[in-house]
């Protein structure tokens, strides 16, 4: 792609709205090209600087809400009560329909406002909202020098939220980057994070899931890179294997199998002789027939 037709696709890659192949087409001319880099942090500040007039507007619609509520109490108040509630409703529905509208939505708005308040934390009440937000999208992770991260979030509006790698809500965010996000950027550099953690359970769950199922090459490798410390891990050695026999890029298969002669045992010997009945890389063959001979196995399967 040249220069022009990155600088008319930068407002739908900003919502991750082009096609994966012509993100990853974006993502490597940035790479290499200073100028569209510029052009694309200047639409970032754009878009963010809208979400924060977004949230001006709302704060300013809710306030004339209330007050308008507040105007419609009052009035209710002074007016003379009917005689009973039967009457009272005939009496409301002998308003004119412009005026019954915004009375009820504003009923609407007011029961949303107290229910939010006083509903239980575990049935999703305001506490619950905030402390566990729903988040539809994440669209860039980005490490800075301090060693905290930056997250941009697509909620209602976008949003960052920043916090140390060691941050549970952090690494949360990270991992369903991982795992979710359609462009393959944010999944590479949430994998890079995640790997200085792959002491944690979930954490090296995420690593796995990512190494197996990834369509992108490069999330796969950023993958292996973190597993390195755990190539005799059983279950590591178990999707190293699989991946050996399965994964069609050469250059993630030949980091499996240079995984798997960190750690030699009897657990492989099935997935080598596999491997080597479709293999059509050099290094790969002459690995697996190396690691096979050194265990005294044959390099066919009866």
């Amino acid at each position: 792609m040249n220069c022009s037709d990155v600088t008319r696709d930068i407002p739908l890659y900003c919502y991750g709205e082009v096609p994966p192949a012509v993100e990853e087409a974006i993502e490597s001319h940035l790479a290499g090209c200073p100028t569209c880099t510029a052009e694309l942090a200047r639409h970032r500040a754009f878009l963010s600087a809208l979400d924060d007039r977004a949230e001006i507007a709302a704060a300013v619609l809710l306030a004339s809400c209330r007050a308008r509520l507040r105007t419609a109490v009052a009035t209710e108040l002074a007016t003379p009560k009917a005689s009973n509630w039967s009457e009272a409703l005939r009496n409301f529905w002998r308003f004119d329909i412009p005026f019954r509208v915004p009375v009820g939505a504003l009923a609407l708005v007011a029961l949303g406002f107290v229910g939010a308040r006083v509903t239980p934390e575990r049935f999703g009440g305001m506490k619950a909202s905030l402390a566990e937000p729903m988040f539809s999208s994440i669209r860039s992770v980005e490490p800075d020098a301090s060693g905290r991260v930056r997250i941009s979030v697509d909620d209602i509006s976008r949003r960052q939220v920043s916090g140390a790698l060691g941050d549970e809500n952090i690494q949360r965010l990270l991992i369903e980057a991982a795992r979710e996000e359609n462009n393959p950027g944010v999944r590479v550099e949430s994998i890079g994070l995640l790997k200085s953690n792959v002491d944690s359970e979930e954490v090296r769950g995420a690593l796995l899931d990512a190494l197996t199922r990834d369509p992108n090459p490069g999330v796969r490798l950023k993958a292996l890179e973190g597993l390195r410390p755990y190539a005799g891990n059983v279950e590591v050695r178990k999707t190293l294997a699989t991946v050996l026999v399965t994964d069609d890029n050469a250059g993630v298969r030949v980091q499996a199998i240079d995984l798997l002669t960190t750690h030699r045992d009897q657990s492989i010997v099935g997935a080598l002789q596999n491997a080597l009945q479709f293999e059509d890389n050099t290094y790969v063959r002459a690995q697996c027939e190396r690691l096979l001979a050194e265990m005294k196995a044959s390099v066919g399967t009866y």
